[in-house]
């Protein structure tokens, strides 16, 4: 968000706030609460903000929107190395930063002054070298915590798994729902009695992947939230899926759902029957004729 420079004779900064998961963003506090603690900072010690950068993510991974525009800003203003150039960057305490190791070299790398307000630390090039040790330590102590939280999570999903409960999104003709405190998956009412029709279809044999496709489109087999249609792809993904029948794959092991199923263990069988009987007719159907085709062979190594 661009600021107007109503005070050209002021330090320039820039803004940036995160926050770790969707959840905080709802809740709608963590964000206008570090907006609001670095506005005030700003004024207070005659900065002006020109730029503000927000992130609301959960993945641990690279690539934030919010960061990487940010990073893009003052390796501009790096190269423009003047007095009216922006160089310092204002961030609530040091895990709103840095999610990881690259965060930190790529900033470091860049050295703008960095101002932790809620920490009252401000690091330059001219801080000392104790201070930036604590402040790598710092650093390291935000990366264990987000592993250790990486962790846990996956933890949890095990626990789920092998108490029978789907520890993820619920897939297409199912629904999430919460139930004595643990969050579920049951039918669809909607679309569960659809996927059943759909397994039903192809069991007959009478469908290719893209005639089922079309049909269930007339149906109304859709996204629930975007309402998109559902393409060839991931309807054969689903007529894979055996935790339609009631077992599910987790972290490479399968497990023993205690969900309702859509559809019975015999309809899903010869629903995999139909698919291999009509991936090698396909295999087996040559569409083009090469040049010198049956009269070159690879050659073979004979073990000595």
């Amino acid at each position: 968000m661009n600021k107007n420079q109503q005070y050209p004779s002021l330090q320039k900064a820039v803004l940036y706030a995160r926050v770790s998961s969707k959840e905080q963003e709802k809740e709608g506090f963590s964000i206008p609460a570090q907006l609001k603690l670095l506005s005030k900072y700003a004024t207070e010690n005659r900065l002006q903000i020109v730029q503000e950068y927000v992130d609301v993510e959960t993945a641990k991974k690279s690539g934030r929107t919010g960061f990487a525009e940010m990073v893009s800003f003052l390796r501009k203003e790096d190269k423009i190395k003047s007095s009216s150039s922006c160089s310092i960057l204002l961030v609530e305490k040091t895990d709103r930063l840095y999610r990881n190791l690259k965060d930190w070299v790529i900033l470091d790398e860049l050295d703008p002054e960095i101002h932790f307000v809620k920490e009252n630390v401000i690091l330059s090039q001219e801080s000392r070298s104790s201070e930036k040790f604590m402040h790598g330590i710092k650093v390291l102590m935000a990366k264990n915590y987000i592993d250790n939280l990486s962790e846990e999570t996956k933890k949890g999903m095990v626990e789920k798994a092998e108490q029978g409960l789907y520890p993820s999104f619920a897939p297409l003709g199912y629904i999430n729902v919460e139930c004595n405190k643990k969050r579920l998956i049951q039918p669809d009412p909607e679309l569960g009695p659809l996927v059943r029709k759909m397994f039903g279809w192809y069991a007959t044999g009478n469908y290719s992947l893209l005639e089922l496709t079309k049909k269930y489109h007339k149906e109304g087999l859709t996204y629930r939230k975007s309402d998109r249609k559902v393409p060839k792809s991931v309807v054969h993904k689903m007529l894979k899926n055996p935790l339609y029948y009631g077992d599910f794959c987790w972290a490479g092991k399968t497990y023993k759902g205690v969900h309702e199923p859509l559809v019975s263990k015999e309809l899903f069988d010869r629903v995999q029957s139909v698919l291999g009987e009509k991936g090698r007719k396909k295999t087996g159907f040559q569409k083009h004729n090469w040049a010198f085709q049956g009269l070159l062979s690879c050659g073979t190594v004979v073990a000595p």
